[in-house]
């Protein structure tokens, strides 16, 4: 990401300390570069702990600040808790969250098993929900205030054919943001959300829009309104907006940042209605590659 298109000044983020799930790669290491930059401690965990290592030293050398990584299931709540409890301990409370760990894959539905269901809804709807609660939980016993931002997507309000576990989970934690910042704001704790048009990254891009014979990626911004995908620093100055200090009123949204995809097509993959046994096929094979590559550095 280039940094210097930044739209906000200088350690406008001094004094904060935000936790980045899934933060050693993809959209969370953007994010999590854009914190540290503005002035954040900035906190990034995953299941592979190597990855979530080099990007932190990546970042503070290109940065300075500070990064500290952590190895962590967020699909088991009690390594959530001893994360938690360390930081608290070792670093002081957090002020942030980004609830950006997920997983996901293209399918047919009918060839879903409930192991690769579970895959994704374990991270992205119940590891949401014990890493928001074991948070939200000690700001309130703290009286802190807070702030919890979830990515989604624009599948939350039409639904996700060919993901269908990813849009189920998805559409619970946009639930989960509006309830809680009713539920949970007289406390001082904000909730809100961002859902992303195509952003590609290696791992989603991959697992998302396959390269199959006859057909054109997904992620070629080929069929947006705006005739391109998103940059990096886009949704970078969207998080920083929602996250640090000066828009505390806004809480309880969810806001698309896909260049306009969502109203013109309904942003899904309801055109994989067209592909045959052939394509499912191949897209399979693509995803099974990326998924050994990613076991491959997981260290928890």
């Amino acid at each position: 990401m280039d940094t210097d298109k930044l739209m906000f000044r200088s350690g406008l983020m001094d004094g904060e300390r935000v936790l980045v799930t899934g933060g050693g790669t993809g959209l969370g290491k953007e994010m999590a570069e854009g914190f540290l930059k503005l002035g954040a401690e900035v906190h990034i965990c995953g299941r592979r702990g190597q990855v979530c290592e080099e990007t932190a030293q990546e970042l503070m050398d290109k940065h300075g600040g500070k990064v500290v990584p952590h190895a962590c299931d967020i699909r088991v709540a009690e390594a959530i808790t001893d994360m938690n409890d360390a930081i608290w301990s070792k670093h002081g409370a957090l002020t942030g969250l980004v609830n950006n760990a997920a997983g996901n894959f293209i399918s047919r539905t009918e060839d879903l098993s409930i192991r690769g269901f579970d895959a994704i809804s374990n991270i992205v709807f119940r590891g949401s929900f014990y890493m928001t609660h074991d948070i939200g939980k000690r700001w309130i016993d703290q009286k802190m205030r807070g702030n919890v931002i979830s990515i989604l997507t624009t599948w939350v309000w039409n639904g996700g054919p060919f993901v269908v576990p990813s849009a189920m989970s998805k559409a619970a934690v946009n639930t989960m943001t509006q309830s809680l910042a009713v539920e949970w704001g007289r406390y001082g704790l904000r909730f809100n959300a961002i859902a992303p048009g195509p952003f590609p990254t290696e791992g989603m891009s991959n697992r998302l829009s396959p390269e199959t014979e006859g057909s054109e990626r997904r992620d070629s911004g080929a069929g947006n309104p705006m005739g391109r995908v998103g940059e990096m620093h886009e949704l970078v100055n969207l998080a920083v907006f929602l996250m640090a200090p000066g828009a505390e009123y806004v809480n309880g949204q969810t806001i698309a940042i896909d260049g306009a995809m969502y109203n013109a097509s309904g942003g899904n993959f309801a055109q994989l209605t067209q592909w045959g046994d052939a394509e499912w096929k191949a897209a399979r094979d693509a995803i099974e590659v990326q998924n050994a590559k990613d076991k491959a550095k997981r260290t928890v």
